[in-house]
């Protein structure tokens, strides 16, 4: 059972992550950024190229395209998550596999290729990017496929990679990431305007940095799969592309504008003001989930106890999968913290949500767990510490009821957690 005083605690948690996601909505975000930065108009002649991509695509484009300088033709495409897709007006829209790359992504990504390589230098290009976009517009180099590119994907996840390490090596795989839009556009001027899911907001690791300069080189990338101890298990073609020493020259460069992020939706929950102690402890909540965890414990061990507190973190975790099992990282992160906090701690709750309403493979967007959480799974004949070894933080939270379900948010700017006590 959840008290009636833990109820409104995981009320209160909610409506706050809400206002999180809300401080995220990609139109508002772009709306503003255009007030500072309009939209370039095409030269005599020319054309609008506008590409989007990630999970906020259809709401970025929606938003650009009713601010577009009038120009005779404007090529509109805008690619998506499937639980985001959506018809707009006078754009081509594409919806494609996430977090592994499909045929609709390859699809998407042959489509923007040809966009953006017809483009002339009277035309002007402009790129709406958000987090979720390296999956959904695949594009392999040359002399990969689509499998080779899945293939790597999975190995990474499953390692635990953190995304900068994921992009760096993505970036060296396909036509369009690390810079690969503007050497496609060349010599039309790219403008870029960006909603960050990353943490550091670094242009470059953001749907692998389409419009900007790569991070690093084929070799780096070497570097780090064997570091990971994966690269024996890359496809024979992944592994003579990586080896190949070339170097193409850095591409040209685009005018990015960072238009939203984490540490905007952080602040928004601060800012409530949710009638108690409430600081943002980190934005940088990162690394393995076991790591993560201790972290979360030990700021609210050493937070006063005589007061209400409110505990804000964001980042973005990893997972290493050593089971079979079904969950994502905010799943597994709330279950751990529901199974560390001392028995003796009471009056609390603990969030834990991707601002994107999904978790991993799942339909969750992460978990909501209080003192009651580890009880109400044994009572549903469940063994919590048999799931979490096994990673099936999602059954686990499902037998507790605890699951964090929102549906598709439409945005996406990484995880955001809050942890409540009532103090006193």
């Amino acid at each position: 059972m959840k008290r009636a005083g833990t109820e409104d605690l995981r009320k209160t948690a909610r409506d706050l992550f809400d206002r999180a996601v809300r401080a995220a909505d990609p139109a508002a975000a772009l709306r503003h950024a255009l007030a500072k930065a309009p939209l370039r108009s095409a030269g005599p002649g020319g054309r609008h190229v506008v590409i989007a991509v990630g999970k906020a695509a259809m709401t970025m484009m929606a938003e650009a395209l009713r601010h577009l300088p009038p120009v005779p033709e404007t090529r509109a495409i805008a690619v998506t998550n499937y639980e985001n897709f959506r018809e707009i007006d006078g754009c081509t829209c594409f919806a494609a596999g996430h977090p592994v790359p499909d045929e609709n992504g390859l699809r998407a990504g042959q489509a923007v290729i040809a966009a953006l390589a017809a483009a002339g230098a009277q035309d002007r290009v402009i790129a709406l990017i958000s987090g979720g976009g390296s999956a959904l517009l695949p594009a392999p180099a040359e002399g990969l496929t689509l499998d080779d590119k899945a293939r790597v994907n999975q190995l990474l996840l499953a390692a635990g990679a953190d995304i900068t390490e994921m992009n760096l090596i993505r970036q060296q795989l396909s036509a369009l990431k690390g810079g690969g839009m503007n050497r496609l556009a060349a010599p039309a001027p790219v403008s870029g305007y960006i909603l960050s899911d990353v943490i550091g907001d670094d242009l470059r690791v953001i749907a692998s940095g389409p419009t900007c300069a790569p991070l690093g080189t084929p070799a780096e990338a070497a570097r780090l799969l064997r570091a990971r101890g994966i690269w024996a298990g890359l496809p024979p073609a992944v592994q003579a592309h990586l080896g190949d020493q070339s170097q193409k020259p850095p591409p040209p460069p685009a005018s990015n504008h960072l238009i939203g992020s984490n540490g905007q939706s952080l602040a928004a929950i601060r800012d409530a003001g949710p009638g108690c102690l409430t600081r943002i402890v980190t934005g940088n909540l990162t690394g393995d989930v076991a790591k993560a965890a201790a972290e979360i414990l030990a700021a609210a061990d050493e937070a006063p106890r005589d007061q209400p507190i409110c505990l804000i973190f964001g980042g973005e975790t990893t997972v290493t999968l050593r089971g079979s099992g079904l969950g994502g990282r905010n799943q597994e992160l709330a279950l751990r913290v529901a199974m560390a906090m001392p028995e003796t701690e009471t009056n609390w709750v603990f969030l834990s949500g991707g601002t994107d309403g999904r978790d991993g493979p799942t339909d969750a967007a992460g978990g909501l767990v209080d003192e009651g959480t580890v009880a109400r799974i044994r009572a549903a004949g469940a063994d919590p510490e048999a799931l979490l070894a096994n990673n099936d933080s999602n059954a686990a939270l499902a037998a507790a009821g605890d699951l964090l379900i929102t549906g598709a948010s439409g945005t996406n700017v990484a995880d955001v957690q809050i942890f409540l006590r009532q103090g006193g």
